[in-house]
């Protein structure tokens, strides 16, 4: 296929995202590119991508190797959302999403998770901002921290998102999305984190995994939705809702697509959308955002990643709500680690052992 290089919507410290045309059909999508030496992570996502089909699962359209600049690239070709995430979508709703949406946004949710947990495959890292919206609906998208059930990996996540079980270092399996999901409904109509941001990522995890507590669920919500988050929040593993056995519930019966159809309509014709010539001409002129919000809380939503490896892959958002990255020092073991925090989106992983290492801080 012949296609050319356009704006850049995205980057990390090893891959770029850009949009990206097709010749001679013009037609738009994304691709993902990072130096070949350097792109072992995004050929674990080819090989994913590769075997799904679904229409709530982000499409894959190919891959290749160009030479730029003196330089090999491995570029992952993907269906463009036009959208953006789910994250921006919360932000256009003035920071938070009307139950009917959620509700009609996480049965698409589900449905993409009954795929992937029947064909054995865990995402692990669920949440609003790897959420994209499409033409024709949700997409389930960023599949680097996936597994499949019965494969020893990592623990991989987002601190905020994760399971009682992943926290503690025990197991990532099907029902850790199940919890994932949970939470992700409850940033959707609380536009805020599922848990207290009063304190560190590290005394996050701790609380989560230890604490015998679950999230707050909002109290404004209807019988129906308590219930459904009831259903995902559960301590026990074991105890949680299939994908299938959710699909059934009351709360996502009454869902429909019509609203969904009419915002279409009206974002198409919005001068901040995603395609408007106008944003990516001005693309260089976008200056990061500083929140008002104090740095534990921001610290608090974000992945981390302790850095065992150079490699892997730490993905921030170009446009949106960003914060510039920074580099920490964290002792773990006597051992002095580079803990890196960028804005959300940042690659969270650690093996097993580490769990008790970053418990024993703060014991």
């Amino acid at each position: 296929m012949t296609w050319t290089r356009l704006a850049a919507v995205g980057h990390g410290s090893s891959a770029t995202v850009y949009l990206a045309s097709a010749a001679p059909s013009g037609d738009v999508f994304a691709v993902k590119s990072a130096e070949l030496p350097e792109s072992e992570f995004l050929k674990t996502e080819q090989r994913i991508l590769s075997s799904l089909s679904h229409p709530s699962i982000v499409s894959y359209r190919g891959f290749d190797v160009t030479r730029e600049n003196g330089k090999l690239m491995y570029n992952l070709f993907m269906e463009y959302a036009t959208g953006g995430t789910l994250a921006d979508e919360i932000l256009r709703c003035d920071g938070w999403i009307k139950e009917t949406a959620a509700g009609f946004y996480t049965r698409q949710i589900v449905k993409g998770l009954e795929y992937l947990h029947k064909r054995g495959l865990v995402h692990c890292d669920i949440k609003a901002k790897n959420i994209l919206i499409g033409e024709d609906g949700l997409k389930i998208t960023d599949f680097g921290c996936s597994k499949w059930v019965n494969e020893p990996a990592a623990i991989g996540g987002t601190p905020m998102f994760m399971a009682p079980e992943v926290a503690r270092g025990e197991k990532q399996g099907i029902s850790s999305d199940i919890w994932s999901l949970g939470c992700t409904l409850i940033e959707m109509v609380n536009g805020a984190p599922p848990w207290p941001t009063d304190g560190d990522p590290v005394s996050v995890l701790y609380r989560i995994g230890y604490s015998g507590e679950s999230p707050e669920i909002p109290s404004f919500l209807s019988e129906k939705a308590k219930d459904f988050l009831g259903k995902c929040l559960r301590r026990n593993p074991t105890e949680r809702w299939s994908a299938s056995q959710l699909l059934e519930h009351p709360f996502l019966e009454d869902t429909n697509s019509e609203w969904f159809e009419e915002s279409k309509e009206l974002d198409s014709n919005s001068p901040t959308s995603i395609l408007d010539q106008g944003v990516w001409n001005s693309q260089s002129e976008l200056k990061t955002e500083e929140w008002d919000d104090d740095r534990i809380r921001r610290l608090s939503m974000f992945r981390w990643e302790i850095k065992w490896e150079s490699d892997g892959e730490n993905w921030m958002t170009i446009r949106g709500r960003c914060v510039d990255g920074e580099d920490e020092a964290e002792s773990i073991s006597g051992q002095t680690k580079s803990l890196e925090l960028f804005d959300r989106t940042v690659r969270f992983r650690v093996s097993d052992d580490v769990i008790s290492d970053l418990v024993s801080l703060i014991s």
